[in-house]
């Protein structure tokens, strides 16, 4: 027996050669997120537009200064625009 018949995994994503602090980074921003607007999915009711902006700003204000905050919740630009990003991937996967 191969290894591909005793486990079925080619082709599949390998998740773990993903960095796992942007994955905290983002559940920070979503934790924020769902506390200020009540709602987990309220995110998929905003226009790409405004994800696109926000994370334009966000951008720009990690390359004015990379240690930066978000003077609203405290984490960082970085994290806020891997999150925005991430929203994007989200939107733009699903058509």
């Amino acid at each position: 027996m191969n290894k591909q018949e005793a486990k079925a995994d080619a082709g599949k994503p390998m998740l773990t050669l993903v960095p796992r602090r942007i994955l905290f980074d983002i559940a920070k921003v979503r934790e924020y997120g769902t506390k200020k607007y009540g709602d987990p999915d309220n995110w998929k009711q905003v226009e790409k537009q405004r994800y696109r902006d926000a994370a334009f700003r966000h951008f720009m204000s990690y390359l004015d200064d990379p240690q930066g905050t978000d003077e609203e919740s405290g984490l960082t630009h970085l994290s806020h625009l891997a999150c925005n990003i991430a929203f994007l991937c989200e939107m733009e996967g699903r058509g």
